[in-house]
């Protein structure tokens, strides 16, 4: 339990659906006779908590991929009353699974969030740990893939976008270097729109491994550059591709770029000099989609 409070009595699993508590209400499950007492709101989980088991989402599309993917990983849910009657199939799984929820004025949905994007829902969920690279290859099918190695990315505005253009094109993975700091948190969430639940997470081991392993697996690595890469629409991108993609600022390490197989960019007309990392995700995953009609 978060802030302190005494859970109340739960509503039996199954049966009726569950009684919409008022603006202050209690979780869900039987109504009470006597109003409780104002709830505590707990704090904000900070963003960036890579190593903590819980996630704190907002925004209705994330927490609805996670109940539709895995409903079994949501541990508390919060709203504003005014969504009762879209979240119904929600709520009444909670009430069935002895999962509390409980209605929240909006100010207090802001605090929760820490965001006011929070399209009048909040959940706590338990965390998909990321796959090893080893495990995660072992699962993948024959034929066209395509993977996003993320080498420095930390914005968790594009890295939502880029989960979001990631899930659209059908990519197979995101690929973490085994010292990045990046996790999912509650902003990048909201922005994939549900692409956040779409794909895995996989962490990578020494670099060098992870190279000889992609490629074992019939996986070419393209490194994305701004300057004296090949002409992406004019390169032939091969069916099972890794791009990989550089920090915001920095650009990707200089050795990794040099051990890729392929290093391609976007041309453009000068007026910029590049496009930001999650836009350019999104041109990279459209060309090779164009070039593999055949991928997933």
């Amino acid at each position: 339990m978060t802030g302190g409070e005494r859970r109340p009595p739960r509503g039996p699993a199954g049966g009726r659906p569950p009684v919409a508590p008022g603006r202050d209400g209690p979780w869900a499950g039987r109504a009470r006779t006597a109003p409780p007492a104002a709830p505590r709101v707990p704090a904000a989980a900070p963003e960036g908590e890579g190593a903590n088991r819980e996630l704190r989402l907002y925004g209705r599309n994330a927490v609805e991929a996670v109940f539709a993917r895995r409903p079994e990983a949501i541990r508390k849910v919060y709203l504003l009353e005014a969504r009762i009657p879209q979240l119904q199939p929600l709520l009444k799984w909670c009430a069935a699974n002895r999962v509390g929820y409980r209605v929240v004025a909006e100010d207090d949905l802001r605090k929760l969030a820490a965001s006011a994007h929070h399209e009048g829902i909040v959940a706590d969920v338990l965390r998909d740990p990321p796959l090893g690279l080893g495990d995660w290859l072992r699962t993948v099918a024959d034929g066209p893939r395509c993977a996003l190695w993320l080498d420095g990315v930390g914005n968790p505005h594009n890295l939502g976008a880029i989960l979001r253009s990631a899930a659209h094109f059908g990519v197979s993975a995101i690929l973490l270097p085994a010292t990045s700091p990046l996790a999912l948190s509650g902003a990048a969430a909201r922005v994939a729109e549900g692409g956040a639940e779409a794909l895995p997470f996989v962490r990578l081991g020494r670099q060098d491994n992870a190279l000889a392993q992609l490629r074992s697996a019939g996986f070419q690595l393209a490194a994305t550059v701004v300057r004296g890469g090949d002409d992406l629409f004019a390169a032939r991108l091969p069916d099972r591709l890794v791009y990989v993609l550089g920090a915001e600022g920095e650009g990707m390490d200089a050795d990794l770029a040099a051990a890729c197989d392929l290093r391609l960019g976007i041309p453009g007309t000068g007026a910029v000099e590049s496009l930001n990392v999650a836009a350019a995700t999104a041109v990279l995953l459209a060309q090779w989609r164009q070039q593999v009609p055949a991928a997933p």
